[in-house]
């Protein structure tokens, strides 16, 4: 039987944010060129989009940046028996950190948006931390 360890669970409550992140920026972009654009094959260029819907989809290209490494750290974690302290808050900071990153870049908060980021960075590092510890 598998073990569904908390770390599992915000992994996989990350790749939910992400599927949130693609359609983020989709329903700008449909808001603002319209729905005939949407459903057509876009063969033309794609115009700019607006400063809302451009900082949704670069909080979506943050994202994809360090995910692939969230849940190969979680994964390796995970088979390696190294769920632990680290590992769980590591994977609650991560997440949670992601999660507010994205109405922060979305509003155009900066700073905070930054130590949003870097607190991500900080629960993947306590991740990998923990399989040297």
């Amino acid at each position: 039987m598998f073990n569904m360890t908390s770390e599992l669970t915000y992994a996989a409550l990350t790749i939910l944010l992400a599927v949130v992140q693609i359609f983020l920026p989709a329903t700008g972009r449909t808001l603002q060129h319209g729905p005939k654009w949407n459903a057509g094959p876009r063969d033309a260029d794609v115009p700019p989009s607006n400063v809302v819907t451009g900082r949704l989809e670069r909080a979506q290209a943050n994202l994809y940046e360090t995910l692939p490494l969230f849940l190969g750290a979680v994964l390796i974690a995970h088979v390696a028996g190294e769920d632990g302290f680290l590992t769980y808050w590591g994977a609650t900071l991560y997440f949670w950190a992601r999660v507010v990153y994205v109405p922060l870049y979305a509003f155009g908060v900066t700073g905070v948006r930054s130590l949003a980021f870097l607190a991500s960075l900080a629960g993947l590092l306590m991740i990998v931390a923990a399989l040297f510890i």
